[in-house]
Formats: C-alpha cells, sequence, structure tokens
C-alpha cells in the first residue's frame, strides 16, 4: 500500500496557513484507500460491485424498498449460509463453531478519542468551508469570486442534464477510477495538470492587471 500524510486545513494546533486555518493531520486511509487503489482486486471488485448495484437501484426505486430488499438479500444468504454449516458439521460430526464468529468478535464500537478526532477534523472542514464561501460571495477577491460564478454556472446545465443521484453514480465510479488511472500515468497526468495551471495563472494575473478593483484590493492588503 502506499503510504502518504495527509492534511486538511483546520483551527486547531499545527502551522498556520494564509487564511488563519491550521494544518490537522487526518486519521490514517489505510483500508479505503486500499480498496480505491485496487490493491485486492476481489475485494475492490465486491466493494464496486455493490455499491454500484445499490446507487443504481436507488435511482430506480425508493430508499425504503432498496434497503428492505437488500436487508432481505443479506438475511436470506447469511440463513441459508448458517444452516448449511449446522448441517455440513452434523454429517462429518466436526465442531468447527459459529461460521460468522470472526465478525461477531469483531468490535465495531467507536472509541470516545476516534469520535473526538472524527469530530475535530468534520468541524475543521466544516469552517474552512464557511470561511471559503464567505469570501467568495463577498467579493474578497473579484477574480476568484467571478471564477466561482461560472463554475455555479457551469452546475446549472450539470443540474439540467444530471439529477442528483446521477451525479453520486459518477462520482462514485469516479472514485473507483480515477485514482487508479493518475497513479498508473502520474507523471504524464501532472505535466498536463501544471501546464494547465500555469496558464490559468497567467489569464488570472492579466484579469487582474486589468481590472482595477483587483489591484485596489491588492493595495489594501499591502498596507
Amino acid at each position: 500500500m502506499v503510504k502518504r500524510q495527509n492534511s486538511r486545513y483546520t483551527n486547531g494546533n499545527g502551522t498556520a496557513n494564509g487564511n488563519g486555518y491550521q494544518r490537522q493531520e487526518l486519521p490514517p486511509r489505510g483500508p479505503v484507500e486500499s480498496l480505491i487503489y485496487w490493491r485486492d482486486v476481489k475485494k475492490s471488485g465486491i466493494v464496486f460491485g455493490a455499491g454500484l448495484s445499490v446507487l443504481i437501484a436507488m435511482s430506480l426505486f425508493s430508499l425504503i424498498s432498496v434497503f428492505s430488499y437488500v436487508s432481505l438479500l443479506v438475511l436470506f444468504g447469511t440463513v441459508s449460509f448458517r444452516i448449511y454449516k449446522n448441517v455440513l458439521q452434523a454429517v462429518q460430526k466436526t465442531a468447527e463453531g459459529h461460521p460468522f464468529k470472526e465478525y461477531l468478535d469483531f468490535d465495531l464500537t467507536l472509541s470516545q478519542e476516534k469520535v473526538q478526532q472524527l469530530t475535530t477534523v468534520a468541524v475543521a472542514h466544516f469552517n474552512a468551508l464557511l470561511s471559503e464561501l464567505r469570501r467568495l460571495f463577498l467579493v474578497e477577491d473579484l477574480v476568484d469570486s467571478i471564477k466561482f460564478g461560472v463554475v455555479l454556472y457551469c452546475l446549472t446545465y450539470v443540474g439540467a442534464i444530471f439529477n442528483g443521484m446521477t451525479c453520486v453514480i459518477i462520482a462514485f465510479i469516479a472514485l473507483f477510477t480515477l485514482p487508479k488511472v493518475y497513479e498508473n500515468n502520474k507523471q504524464s497526468i501532472d505535466a498536463y495538470l501544471e501546464l494547465v495551471r500555469s496558464k490559468i495563472l497567467e489569464i488570472t494575473e492579466k484579469v487582474k492587471a486589468a481590472v482595477p478593483i483587483g489591484k485596489k484590493v491588492e493595495a489594501d492588503k499591502e498596507k
């Protein structure tokens, strides 16, 4: 598994960034990372197939119906497997115990420290989001607010073509495909991204130079 250090902006202890927020280390994402990078093809395939099936079903039927049918299917499978193992043990006269003992003994409880850690990260993301939205809607930087408006305008077209569940399905598929594609083609993708980033920065600087309001804001910041 590829190990990497992750951080997000928060107002906890850490190194502060330019917006007044500080870097907060996120909890390890080993199992999730292993799934989306297809370290174990069998496990990733099962999770991807099951998740995609549930999302497609939710787009066609109500949430209650999907939950009920999926739960019934899982219950039917576990009961059938339990009966099969009991019959097999009776015929072979073995004492293997409960077939799901490993999962029954698995600790699913969340520790207080874990809950606090997740809450801290969630609050940090929420605060950063509020700060950024305030900055964009109140036009702290004219160019950034214009770019945000362009993104919102493009989203109106996305909303006209796709509904919310379709966007979720596309995002789910992208979650299981794009990270692996990027990992396999990292060098070439980074080169193209750097080219695009430089072009965007070049255009942004030209726009800021041509907009008097942008110059005024920058002058006020320097003061």
